[in-house]
């Protein structure tokens, strides 16, 4: 996946994109996998077209993998890609904050019945490339930007009836728009002559709003505003917030998670929920550590590692990733 909507994408054959960091990860999450051996459970909490879990699924037989993506489309795709590997994939249709009811529903332990898990954030390749769909800015497309076809809220809703102050605050805190108040004033007033009705026109409008010095040093204008309607309208970061912790509880001790994320907001909430389960729960006073207050994650990378050149240059997508990745050391 990505967070540059209208970016550079790679496709390859039938099923299309090269999974970012994909050899990283699989040193990364490998290990618990060899450890736990035959029935091994691999979360793919962000299935997409299947990429990642192509890959484990090839190269750790034996591996049971659950994937998990709220777009039915990427389910289809995803479960004809690996239709191959019958009996060892099963693919559940919810967003990854459902992960444990989703485990729960194809027969492992809500709690520690996993033994490495994998969210590549963002939105994927096969929603950028699907024009129709309205996350690209690059193309004129309605103004959709819906992960989930069946979700009622669309990014048309959000730029057709939001106040200005809403507006304001979603291009600010969801695309850190240092130009929210211009923009969300524009649109209130562009909105009472039409509706806006494709992304096209909504460019139009931040190619007049934002200034011309701006656009020639900041990328692409629309960038930001694209990423925080579709944060909205998917509700992500309330997503990612509530799907960090219930991944953790799911892990086996030993067990270990990555976190592919694309933008600052998310490797945010990623950051805190691993530092604050990395760390001991005692009283800093005291000389000992109290029984069962100890830290349940260890941080495996040394901060947020970034991709390389050679990744840069063979996948351009994975550019902005930054991958965080702990072990489960102790049960809570």
């Amino acid at each position: 996946m990505t967070d540059g909507a209208g970016g550079v994408r790679r496709r390859s054959g039938e099923f299309g994109h090269v999974p970012v960091l994909l050899h990283r990860a699989a040193d990364l999450l490998g290990p618990p996998i060899e450890t736990a051996g035959e029935g091994a459970v691999f979360l793919d909490c962000t299935l997409g077209m299947g990429g990642h879990s192509a890959f484990f699924l090839e190269h750790f037989p034996g591996l049971r993998v659950i994937g998990l993506d709220r777009d039915t489309q990427a389910i289809d795709t995803a479960s004809r890609r690996l239709a191959g590997f019958a009996g060892r994939f099963t693919a559940v249709h919810t967003r990854y904050d459902g992960i444990a009811e989703a485990l729960g529903a194809v027969g492992i332990a809500e709690r520690g019945g996993v033994d490495a898990i994998l969210f590549d954030l963002g939105v994927s390749s096969l929603q950028l490339d699907e024009s129709e769909r309205g996350f690209a800015y690059s193309v004129d497309a309605p103004l959709d930007m819906r992960m989930d076809a069946s979700a009622e809220l669309t990014a048309a809703t959000v730029v057709n009836t939001y106040a200005a102050a809403d507006l304001r605050r979603v291009l600010s805190t969801y695309g850190e728009e240092r130009f929210a108040a211009k923009i969300a004033a524009a649109i209130v007033r562009r909105r009472a002559d039409a509706p806006f009705r494709t992304t096209g026109q909504l460019v139009e409008l931040l190619y007049d709003v934002i200034p011309a010095g701006a656009r020639r040093t900041g990328g692409h204008p629309a960038k930001r505003t694209f990423q925080a309607l579709r944060i909205e309208v998917n509700g992500e970061l309330d997503s990612l917030r509530a799907a960090v912790p219930a991944a953790l509880d799911a892990l086996t001790v030993g067990g270990r998670v990555a976190f592919m994320s694309y933008q600052s907001l998310e490797d945010r909430i990623v950051k805190r929920a691993l530092a604050d389960r990395s760390r001991s729960r005692s009283p800093q006073d005291l000389p000992v550590e109290l029984p069962g207050t100890g830290p349940e994650f260890q941080l495996v990378t040394r901060g947020a590692e970034r991709a390389t050149e050679e990744e840069i240059a063979e996948n351009p997508r994975s550019a902005p990733v930054r991958l965080r990745c702990a072990r489960r050391i102790a049960g809570s």
